[in-house]
């Protein structure tokens, strides 16, 4: 017995990889989040075959809804919304589902963190201002590690990103200017990045909340927030070496000025 766990990507159903569409095409059975997977992926799926919603069920009836139909000799995917390796839940399904035999094959997707950057225009990793870029969450119901809270990733003052956040944007504001973040670092808000209603805010640390609350954004929301996000970034000097006339690499010899 084999499952596929197939990243979907960010919300446009074209941003679904080759084989993720391929595998859609081929199964008898897929379950998705419903609301977080575009429903026209389904689509390209053949017209018997059975697809669930799995929001309103709990771990342990995913699991043996899988079970059922993979004993059944069905080829099933299970689909996670953008890429199902940063925030996706996809461990605690595997460790069952190995118990119980199941081979697993990942197949991954576009990330919303990569989605929202391309839709703000954004590069996340500017030569001579930031070269890292921080995937993280705020603390609310969920528990973070001591060493991961906010306030010490902060320190590093690169590009952070915040998934599952938007409702706890007033603990992110507090902890960025208490780690010494200026009130004027500019932030990008992506909602639902990709889809149709896709919508973007363009804020700083100070007003992230306030700007948030106005536009309604409360959930399905990537919070970028950096120097990098800086919407006049381009009128700045920063170029990488990459391109530079004088830099050599293996393809090509550096021109003297």
């Amino acid at each position: 017995m084999k499952l596929f766990i197939v990243g979907a990507g960010p919300g446009a159903a074209d941003l679904i990889t080759v084989r993720g569409l391929r595998l859609i095409k081929e199964a008898d059975t897929i379950l998705y989040a419903d609301s977080l997977v575009n429903e026209e992926v389904f689509r390209e799926a053949k017209p018997e075959a059975e697809i669930l919603k799995t929001a309103g069920m709990h771990l342990e009836e995913m699991i043996e809804e899988m079970i059922e139909r993979l004993q059944a000799g069905k080829k099933v995917v299970r689909l996670h919304t953008g890429d199902p390796a940063v925030y996706g839940a996809i461990m605690e399904q595997i460790t069952l589902l190995k118990e119980r035999g199941v081979d697993i094959e990942i197949v991954p997707g576009v990330s919303s963190v990569f989605a929202a950057a391309a839709s703000a225009g954004a590069e996340l990793t500017i030569p001579d201002l930031t070269q890292t870029v921080i995937l993280t969450r705020a603390e609310g119901r969920t528990p973070v590690p001591e060493r991961e809270k906010l306030a010490e990733l902060a320190k590093h003052h690169c590009t952070i990103a915040f998934f599952l956040s938007a409702t706890l944007t007033k603990k992110v504001m507090k902890e960025l200017i208490e780690a010494g973040w200026a009130p004027e670092t500019p932030v990008a808000v992506v909602y639902k990045a990709t889809w149709p209603d896709e919508k973007i805010v363009r804020t700083t640390v100070q007003h992230l909340d306030e700007d948030l609350r106005k536009n309604g954004i409360r959930k399905q929301a990537m919070i970028l927030a950096g120097w990098a996000l800086d919407p006049n970034i381009h009128q700045k000097d920063f170029r990488s070496k990459l391109y530079d006339k004088e830099f050599t690499h293996g393809y090509r010899r550096g021109v003297k000025s």
